[in-house]
């Protein structure tokens, strides 16, 4: 295919975001139809003159809708590739149940907008939509299956208005390594120019996963525009030495919805970034992660290369909302669970950004460190900025088992226009550390923290007022309940409690953090809420977001 002139790319590419933005169903609806993913205002910052983060533009519309087409049953001695070719949209293929398909596939292009939709035949024993799968309920499930180090599936340039539903997607157990097991859209040598990138693509109740001795680097790319992996299982994605994600996307404009999956992923469980895009000017945008289970199994300490369970290198407009993060160690990187910067990462994307960031209704448990929001590496000038963190729950930072740690926040390099709004926390070292800040507008208000050792503190400074002032030229610290802190060290309008006990919770070894009636910071917010994470929110956004 001619590839078009850089000036002619950036044309395309904008018209595509327009194209995508026009064509999908902005109704903020999941994938059981439920409307709310855009529900709740930010709580108003002094960030500086700008607005908070914006949230995603587009939220998918995952519901499915009657075929209209033929129904093609492709049994396991029949050639599966050949009735992908000659399927016509709004057709359904239907597999075998339990039967393998071995070999790499490709999903073709084709004309027309009605969906083709990959399942078993076994309809009736599928989950209902909106319910997540499990490796006991995939059982039955039709199987992709490489032989090689290529994608059991993959997309054909510019593929589109495809889905797949109930399948089985791995590797065969004699499968050492492999690049990625299910492959939407190509990386920046194959994927140059608009539309070449495929669209319109949906995982959708199906177990995508390697095996204990695969290394892969990971299971879903996801390079590719209007997507969204709902209600799935995805495992035993890991590698030693290179990274290796559960899903990971550094070439797809978006939107994309991921949302009620587990994911298992030993470098980063999900990240966007970390390879430079081949289409110039290509930022990620409009990403929803909602109630999605992150997760490294413990038995992978010193096996595979771990980094964190979440990270942005270059991606704007995203929203983390209702997940829970588990288990993340000091290994290849000091054990952050959630690491957000901006990285032109192999020197060719100059524009990369993180950028509109909102993180909020998240637990994050069992890590070393919390987050890490850095303003920019990799010679990209666009520093990370408008990232709010709001009403999450972070418990047992910092345990040894974990390779200690036991930093809550840290701000490294002037990210700007940052909040921390009405969390609760826990960690053993420090609540907020600084370093290589200059100009960071911060908001730090209505949380409730564990001091730890150090409380919030810079690089050759001392903690609280001389490394806030130091470091944080323009900043609101106000409205806190910092635990076992010093009231002469911290600006005047923060509480002062010297135990948990002393805070009022409903039950603090049982890990409930309400806030009980009698409790002195009850309405006592500067929004006239109760200071620390609206645990009452939090529970219904992670209500059912399990392992299993």
């Amino acid at each position: 295919m001619k590839r078009t002139s850089d000036r002619a790319s950036r044309v395309a590419f904008a018209a595509l975001l327009l194209c995508v933005g026009c064509a999908v169903n902005d109704s903020r609806a999941n994938a059981s139809g439920e409307v709310g993913a855009n529900s709740g205002g930010h709580a108003a910052l002094a960030l500086s003159d700008s607005a908070p983060p914006e949230l995603p533009r587009v939220f998918l519309d995952t519901r499915q809708i009657p075929s209209p087409g033929r129904r093609v049953t492709v049994g396991p001695g029949d050639d599966l590739q050949r009735a992908l070719d000659g399927a016509q949209p709004g057709d359904v293929i239907l597999l075998q149940p339990g039967a393998e398909y071995l070999g790499s596939f490709v999903l073709p292009r084709k004309t027309g907008t009605s969906w083709i939709t990959i399942q078993s035949s076994d309809e009736a024993g599928l989950p209902a939509e909106g319910t997540r799968i499990d490796p006991a309920a995939s059982t039955s499930f039709p199987k992709l299956v490489t032989t090689s180090d290529v994608p059991a599936l993959s997309t054909a340039p510019g593929a589109h208005h495809y889905r797949i539903v109930g399948l089985e997607i791995t590797a065969a157990a004699n499968v050492t390594s492999n690049s990625a097991l299910l492959q939407l859209g190509g990386d920046r040598r194959s994927q140059r120019a608009p539309d070449e990138v495929p669209h319109h693509l949906i995982v959708d109740r199906s177990y995508v996963h390697g095996h204990a001795s695969l290394r892969t680097r990971r299971c879903i790319a996801l390079n590719s525009a209007s997507t969204a992996v709902i209600d799935s299982y995805i495992s035993d994605c890991h590698d030693r030495g290179p990274d290796s994600q559960a899903i990971c996307g550094w070439n797809g404009p978006g939107p994309f919805k991921i949302v009620n999956n587990y994911l298992e992923g030993a470098g980063e469980n999900v990240m966007f970034g970390g390879g430079d895009p081949g289409i110039s000017g290509l930022v990620p945008s409009d990403i929803e992660l909602r109630r999605n289970y992150f997760f490294k199994p413990l038995a992978w300490k010193g096996r595979w290369t771990v980094k964190n369970l979440f990270e942005l290198k270059n991606a704007q407009r995203v929203l983390v909302e209702g997940n829970v993060f588990q288990n993340n160690w000091v290994d290849a990187q000091d054990g952050f669970a959630l690491l957000l910067k901006s990285t032109n990462q192999d020197g060719g994307a100059p524009w990369s950004v993180t950028r509109d960031v909102t993180l909020r209704h998240n637990r994050v448990i069992n890590v070393a460190n919390g987050v890490n929001i850095l303003g920019s590496s990799g010679n990209t000038d666009n520093s990370a900025n408008h990232i709010l963190v709001e009403d999450n729950v972070f418990d047992r930072i910092g345990m040894p088992e974990m390779g200690g740690g036991g930093r809550l926040w840290q701000l490294v390099g002037d990210p700007s226009a940052v909040g921390f709004v009405h969390n609760t926390g826990f960690a053993s070292y420090a609540f907020l550390t600084l370093d290589e800040l200059q100009k960071t507008f911060v908001t730090i208000r209505d949380n409730i923290v564990r001091r730890g050792e150090y409380g919030i503190f810079g690089s050759g400074q001392s903690e609280g007022r001389p490394s806030i002032d130091y470091y944080l030229r323009h900043y609101s610290v106000t409205h806190n309940v910092i635990i076992g802190a010093r009231t002469d060290l911290y600006p005047e309008g923060n509480f002062f409690p010297l135990h948990p006990s002393d805070v009022g919770f409903a039950d603090v070894d049982g890990a409930n953090y309400r806030l009980r009636q009698d409790s002195p910071y009850k309405h006592a917010a500067t929004d006239g809420r109760d200071i620390g994470a609206d645990i009452a929110q939090l529970d219904s956004a992670t209500a059912r977001v399990t392992r299993r």
